[in-house]
């Protein structure tokens, strides 16, 4: 597959530097891991729950970070010389580094998380300032203003 290089455009591009840069992540072949399995859910209109199956992993060793509208939260296990005295039959619990990144879209705030049973609950919320509400415009009587 042949990829396109957007540059020459970005000079037309007058405001729009965020999609220029969208469109060019959304062309980069760089696969996302499907470690940790997650769900995406919307709560209520304005709300949404990242949940993570991050099982065997303490709060202390995950990361979540919100910087310029991605989320990346990162899984460190401690060192694995606990494991080097074990002796398994089967291994199927991933006990690996992971690193995930999840875009938000504009106005996305992280509220909170939360580790319960090997699930890491993140809550968003995305909050539209008042002057990009939609406004509803009056519509007058019909007579003209005129400059005095």
């Amino acid at each position: 597959m042949r990829t396109v290089d957007l540059s020459p455009l970005y000079r037309s591009f007058i405001g729009f530097d965020h999609l220029a840069s969208l469109m060019d992540a959304a062309a980069r072949t760089d696969k996302q891991p499907s470690f940790p399995p997650y769900n995406i859910e919307a709560l209520d209109k304005d709300k949404y729950r990242i949940t993570m199956a991050v099982a065997g992993f303490s709060d202390s060793e995950l990361t979540i970070e919100s910087e310029n509208n991605t989320l990346k939260v990162s899984g460190t296990k401690a060192d694995k010389q606990d494991n080097a005295e074990r002796k398994f039959i089967h291994q199927g619990i991933a006990e690996r580094n992971f690193e995930r990144k999840f875009q938000l879209g504009d106005h996305v705030k992280v509220l909170g998380a939360d580790l319960e049973n090997g699930l890491l609950s993140i809550d968003l919320e995305r909050e539209i300032p008042e002057a990009l509400k939609p406004r509803k415009i009056e519509i007058g009587n019909g007579k003209l203003l005129e400059n005095k």
